[in-house]
């Protein structure tokens, strides 16, 4: 059962937090800023810290949890960019996203298309597997040598280029490349690793010479990028893909509710 962090003082809040979800392994080989990042990941998918929430200071954390204000102030920076924390009112930092409040459900392309009424299929470019790039590890929260799949191909709907899609996936996942042939998201579910949440950003492009080649497109054709960091139940980040949609074939469709 989970416990709500105190709020009788932002030291002790601190201190609360690192005992709940987990104090830093000095040992382990993920740089400390990510093990902070996971601690805070945890605590607000774990609800310890509520939407809006102020999280305790840099200098209660970095006592806490017994690291620099600068590892803690990059690890807050990380997940700022990630959109799980905002920062308002001066220096405060708040919780700035609902876990599991949302009217948009999380779906693989494939499925999308299926409810839309098309036939979706893909020509792969490639499927590999390495340790992850500097970017990588960064969204992700990975340490340096962590192994990751690759998986980048072009998605159709009615035999028509709609998307150009690179997913970079935890190799332990999977237990291998080829237990992918159509759905990355698929394949995860079979064995109980399909991601529960996503954070989604999407913003307008022109394309390259490279992606309208591959989407049958002329050269900076208008178009939409989308990256998208998924996690497991546990919290984990766990999948980074990034798409480039064709502007005349996808349309963005979004329930809006009145939640008050």
């Amino acid at each position: 059962m989970n416990r709500k962090i105190p709020a009788n003082s932002a030291e002790s809040s601190a201190s609360s937090l690192a005992d709940i979800v987990g104090r830093l392994g000095k040992d382990e080989q993920a740089p400390l800023y990510l093990q902070v990042q996971r601690i805070l990941r945890e605590a607000i998918n774990n609800r310890l810290l509520d939407q809006n929430e102020v999280i305790p200071t840099e200098r209660d954390l970095a006592k806490a949890l017994d690291v620099s204000r600068i590892t803690i102030r990059k690890a807050i920076d990380g997940l700022v960019t990630e959109g799980l924390l905002s920062r308002r009112h001066g220096a405060r930092t708040f919780v700035a996203m609902p876990v599991g409040n949302s009217s948009l459900k999380l779906t693989s392309f494939t499925e999308d298309m299926i409810s839309r009424g098309r036939k979706p299929h893909s020509e792969w470019i490639s499927k590999a597997q390495g340790k992850v790039t500097p970017d990588e590890a960064i969204y992700l929260g990975l340490s340096p040598d962590t192994m990751v799949y690759r998986f980048r191909r072009v998605r159709f709907a009615d035999e028509k280029a709609v998307a150009l899609e690179y997913t970079t996936l935890l190799r332990c996942c999977l237990p291998s490349l080829e237990c992918v042939t159509n759905s990355v998201y698929e394949a995860l579910g079979k064995i109980g690793q399909r991601p529960v949440r996503a954070l989604q950003r999407m913003r307008a492009v022109n394309f390259t010479c490279e992606q309208a080649d591959r989407l049958g497109a002329q050269l900076g054709d208008a178009g939409f990028f989308i990256e998208r960091l998924g996690f497991l139940q546990d919290g984990r980040a766990c999948e980074f893909t990034r798409s480039y949609y064709r502007g005349d074939a996808y349309d963005i469709v979004a329930e809006l509710n009145d939640l008050n």
